[in-house]
């Protein structure tokens, strides 16, 4: 995409393999936590040359509990694919490596509170001059704008501010997290949807641009659905989208079955395998709606139908007729037959490690299906290699490379 010098600081991220939907595109990513960093990993998986620039102190998931005693779990799941260094941006000669590689980037990507790339002179306008071809996108907690802009947003914080916590809670009861950092990866599929639309553009009007993502942009729009709001409707209205009843999580003789049986087709089908046609039948049942308001009464007798086999044999039973999944460890799913099929691990090398298995393509290109994952960047891993190849630049070609 950008134009190629040399030597050139981003050939560390030169990636060798099957051709991306993105090879060739380069990737700066200055940001930590999840939705950035992961954002840029699914630009990764697409076959985009990433670069991770870290602080001195290191991405801070880096610091996270982790029952891995060398590095963390959550690190190595954010940030495959990935070439690494750590540049001072406070310091100018390490600024000025940071410019370096701004100048053949296509993209860059950072979670910085909207007041800091001014003081570190990266702010979208100071780069774009620099290279007016850039893509820059900023991931913040509240947006650019408001009376938030400049406060710290994490995944946890816009779940509860948003309502997700208070809808996730049982009725009277208590707010409950969603755990996983939901609302990070949307903003992290967000990221990657953004910027490379902006690529996209880019091939049209040459230019690149601004490109913001929010997490609470991400929380809104992950509801979508309940972010209805009719003329005339009272305050505390239902949000729909729990179906009730029948739809959720059960108990079986052996562990908990997810059962979603919504259609009248798959009604049928639950009525019938669970020995229990006469409900099928039976007027009173026949809607979703209906259903919900007698949930009592069907629970009571679909919990007594399960009771006679387990979680297992139930979801071995409905196969495809009755839309269901027994409860299962994270752990279970490395072996899953459906997930070897689709070839969605791959078994990484990793210099401290040894290697571990991770997620390897997320999506599936026909004809560019993109270069092999490698493992997350150990901290410091590239540093000298491109802090040496600016210095060659510089020697040969006799200009600095400050800003």
């Amino acid at each position: 995409m950008s134009g190629s010098h040399s030597p050139s600081p981003f050939d560390i991220a030169r990636r060798d393999g099957a051709a991306g939907p993105l090879s060739g595109v380069r990737v700066l990513d200055l940001s930590a936590y999840i939705a950035g960093p992961y954002g840029c990993t699914l630009l990764a998986d697409q076959g985009a040359e990433v670069i991770k620039v870290e602080p001195p102190a290191g991405d801070n998931l880096r610091k996270y509990p982790s029952t891995l005693e060398a590095e963390s779990r959550a690190f190595l799941g954010v940030n495959r694919s990935k070439r690494g260094v750590v540049l001072d941006l406070k310091q100018p000669d390490q600024r000025a490596v940071l410019m370096r590689l701004v100048r053949e980037a296509d993209v860059l990507v950072h979670n910085f509170r909207p007041g800091v790339p001014a003081r570190l002179g990266i702010d979208f306008d100071s780069l774009q001059r620099l290279n007016p071809r850039l893509v820059y996108c900023a991931v913040t907690g509240y947006g650019e704008t408001g009376p938030l802009r400049d406060k710290a947003g994490y995944d946890q914080v816009l779940q509860t501010m948003t309502g997700m916590c208070a809808m996730q809670g049982k009725p009277g009861g208590a707010p409950e997290i969603l755990y996983g950092s939901v609302v990070d990866y949307y903003a992290a599929a967000l990221v990657a949807a953004g910027v490379s639309s902006a690529l996209y553009e880019r091939e049209r009007s040459g230019e690149g641009q601004y490109v913001g993502v929010s997490l609470l942009r991400s929380a809104l729009t992950m509801q979508s659905a309940r972010m209805i709001w009719a003329e005339g409707e009272p305050e505390a209205v239902g949000r729909d989208m729990r179906s009730g009843g029948v739809t959720g999580i059960h108990p079986t003789a052996d562990g908990w079955l997810y059962i979603s049986a919504n259609t009248p087709h798959f009604w049928q089908a639950l009525c019938e395998k669970t020995g229990l046609p006469e409900l099928a039948s039976d007027p009173r049942y026949d809607t979703v709606r209906k259903r919900a308001a007698h949930s009592d009464e069907l629970l009571a007798r679909l919990h007594a139908a399960l009771a006679a086999r387990s979680a297992l044999e139930w979801e071995a039973l409905f196969g495809e007729e009755v839309p269901c999944a027994a409860a299962r460890k994270v752990e279970d799913m490395f072996e899953h037959p459906q997930v070897q099929a689709g070839d969605m691990i791959a078994s990484l090398p990793h210099p401290v490690l040894g290697s571990y298995r991770g997620i390897s393509r997320p999506i599936v290109f026909g004809r560019t299906p993109g270069p092999q994952p490698f493992a997350a960047p150990v901290f410091d891993q590239d540093t000298a290699h491109v802090v040496a190849s600016v210095a060659d630049d510089e020697d040969a070609s006799g200009t600095g490379s400050a800003p």
